[in-house]
């Protein structure tokens, strides 16, 4: 029987990358006067050696999740979302509204909370939908707008509304019993601060959107907008809506991850800062391949390096910006994918044509 020739699959080459990008790392200690395994050492030992450490870096990946989910679910599309900051604000406005002024038994507030985010996000998000349907307007250049749109109105509302006694720069905290974090979740991983319920949020939006994208009529319709939009039409799919739902999702998905920042991780709202984990989430997205659970593993992994990223300055003297090279450089050679996939097809290839004139020459050894 002839040996089925193999092609390369997103995980080997994501695979490719994060080990370049780690060599890369490696080099550069090196040039600096450093022992890049002590480096890696500590980097990942800040990340991992204990529970709380382990709760802090996912922590910092739950966000980096949801901001990945978020771009990668435009991305199904064809639409290029970079405006997950500006959903993430307006998701954390929404929810830090609620956090201050919604005072219900906590069965009933939480949801309330979790759809406050998700609508915000989500208006945030159709905005700039309706303009590409309508109008054809880039969504590049909407949604950079909209971010600015969401940074200046937080600018505003936070000092006028929200902020506590003696704070100018930032609003007053919400209580821990207005919050995500769970005091038997904080228990769980040894006092982690920054561990909460959107964790758990995460891992169901893991399975939402891939059973949505795998499952669904309109996850089918939203793959085939993105993969050629002309052809979608002529099928008869409702391209103009779909552009507008796809925007409208992805944007609750940054939503929500300005819900687990601002009442998870952080309490409160800072103004004059615009959320770099919506752009981390393009790295992330880009990562794992704009699927579902590769973004979650992808999302880990930069969660492990930027939680360790302190502790192995600490012990090695190896600055930070060492480990945001280390991303930096992931990102390239992921976004540099197709170098990957011909080295990896050239290769298996090659393995196809060695097994087919094995099997020929068992063959012909037979019929004799």
């Amino acid at each position: 029987m002839i040996k089925q020739e193999k092609k390369t699959s997103p995980f080997l080459v994501a695979f490719s990358a994060v080990l370049l990008g780690l060599l890369a790392g490696g080099i550069l200690m090196a040039v600096i006067g450093e022992n890049p395994f002590a480096g890696y050492l500590y980097l990942f030992k800040g990340s991992l050696m204990n529970m709380e450490r382990l709760g802090n870096s996912l922590a910092t990946a739950t966000t980096l999740l949801f901001a990945g989910l978020s771009f990668a679910f435009a991305m199904k599309t064809g639409l290029f979302n970079i405006g997950c900051s500006g959903q993430m604000l307006a998701g954390g406005l929404c929810a830090t509204i609620v956090g201050h002024f919604v005072n219900l038994p906590y069965p009933i507030y939480i949801p309330i909370l979790i759809l406050s985010a998700l609508l915000g996000g989500a208006i945030w998000g159709i905005i700039p939908g309706f303009l590409k349907a309508k109008f054809n307007v880039h969504e590049v250049v909407s949604t950079i707008m909209m971010n600015w749109t969401a940074y200046w109105i937080v600018f505003y509302f936070v000092p006028a509304y929200l902020k506590g006694p003696s704070l100018e720069t930032e609003s007053s905290s919400i209580t821990l019993n207005h919050s995500l974090r769970l005091g038997w979740l904080t228990k769980l991983f040894n006092g982690s601060d920054y561990i909460s319920m959107g964790l758990f949020i995460g891992i169901v939006t893991v399975l939402l959107i891939k059973f949505l994208l795998d499952k669904t009529t309109l996850g089918f319709e939203l793959k085939a907008v993105g993969a050629n939009r002309f052809c979608a039409e002529y099928a008869g799919i409702s391209v103009n809506k779909d552009v507008v739902l796809s925007m409208m999702i992805s944007g609750g998905i940054a939503g929500l991850a300005g819900l687990v920042y601002y009442t998870g991780y952080s309490l409160n709202m800072q103004i004059g800062v615009m959320p770099s984990q919506g752009f981390d989430g393009i790295a992330v997205a880009l990562l794992g391949a704009n699927q579902p659970v590769g973004v979650a593993l992808s999302a880990l992994f930069f969660g492990i390096l930027q939680s360790g990223k302190g502790f192995m300055n600490a012990m090695t003297n190896v600055p930070p910006a060492i480990a945001d090279t280390i991303i930096a450089v992931i990102i390239y050679f992921t976004a540099t994918s197709i170098l990957f996939e011909k080295f990896w097809n050239t290769l298996f290839h090659r393995q196809y044509l060695k097994a087919e004139e094995k099997n020929k020459t068992i063959e012909q050894k037979e019929g004799k």
